[in-house]
């Protein structure tokens, strides 16, 4: 048990634990949560940067990589390879 000496709030040792464990979490365009592994779908065209190519819509990205930063995934797309993608920009599969 742990007590604030200020405030006097007592909380268990075990839940701040627990809590800092999580860390944050990455929602899809629908609120759904998002998992290192999942498959996802791209819901608005994306052009690339640097380059002619554009992600369309529709395309299935498997095996996404939660990472922090301003782009939460990192993945490969077939025919353009690794790149980061924000999660407001996908749906889960």
């Amino acid at each position: 048990m742990l007590v604030c000496p200020e405030c006097a709030h007592e909380w268990s040792a075990q839940a701040e634990a627990a809590g800092e464990e999580q860390g944050r979490e990455v929602r899809d365009a629908n609120g759904n949560l998002l998992q290192d592994g999942d498959t996802v779908t791209v819901i608005k065209d994306l052009k690339v940067k640097g380059s002619s190519l554009v992600v369309k819509v529709g395309t299935k990205v498997k095996n996404i990589r939660l990472v922090d930063g301003d782009h939460d995934i990192d993945c490969k797309i077939d025919g353009i390879g690794a790149m980061g993608l924000k999660s407001e920009f996908v749906k889960k599969a």
